[in-house]
């Protein structure tokens, strides 16, 4: 049987390939060789089925235990997030005072902050859309003060950008963190027999992961030096 990657293959994709995560949820399906599995065991015997049943528990049970990890991951990034709209406002804040700042700025957060904006805590894509916009504002800030670079001699400006750098740093790691969970979420559903049958039944669907805002992947693209 041949290698499903050949690395004697000299085709090369010389022209790079661009990778983006796709925002589709799969469900999880069995077809009857499952339902003929569980119903032989049974045939088999009493203690084959018990014990085949209380595996689909422990499944269920461990699903379920996913799931709250999941949720507070993802409440990680929440609070990370307000805190980043938070720094980000006030310093908009201090920029405004010094400089001309552009006034939508600072509108645009104070709508993050104060809730008007079109965010569901319990939707991954859309707080991936938040996070995106603020990515965008907190560009929009650091233009503005790499702009005036007398500035960055203003003590709570240069702290209140340090604090955004961190911010964003945590959750990139609070991301990661996630990410492994729904890949762990995304592996465990199609595990074949128990946790397969048992995500099936309860109708679940694999997760979409975070990803780089398009703001970060633009800026990942230019030229630095």
């Amino acid at each position: 049987m041949a290698n499903e990657l050949d690395e004697m293959d000299t085709t090369v994709l010389e022209e790079g390939r661009d990778v983006n995560v796709i925002a589709k949820q799969l469900p999880v399906k069995v077809g009857v060789g499952s339902k003929i599995f569980e119903v032989l065991l049974w045939i088999l015997g009493i203690i084959p089925g018990i014990v085949f049943l209380i595996m689909k528990i422990k499944a269920g049970n461990y699903f379920m235990q996913l799931q709250q990890k999941m949720q507070h991951d993802a409440s990680q990034i929440d609070n990370y997030l307000e805190q980043r709209v938070v720094i980000l406002q006030n310093c908009s804040r201090l920029l405004d005072k010094a400089i001309d700042l552009d006034k939508s700025t600072f509108t645009q957060l104070a709508a993050y902050r104060s809730g008007n904006a079109t965010y569901d805590a319990a939707s991954d894509a859309e707080r991936n859309d938040f996070a995106e916009k603020i990515d965008t504002v907190s560009r929009k800030v650091n233009i503005a003060f790499e702009n005036y670079p007398e500035l960055k001699a203003h003590n709570e400006i240069a702290d209140a950008m340090q604090q955004n750098s961190y911010l964003q740093r945590e959750i990139t790691a609070a991301r990661e963190l996630y990410n492994d969970t729904v890949n762990a979420w995304n592996r465990d559903i199609y595990a074949w027999p128990t946790k397969m049958i048992v995500a099936a039944k309860r109708g679940y669907t694999t997760r979409i992961p975070f990803v780089a805002s398009k703001e970060i992947k633009e800026q990942a693209r230019a030229v630095f030096f």
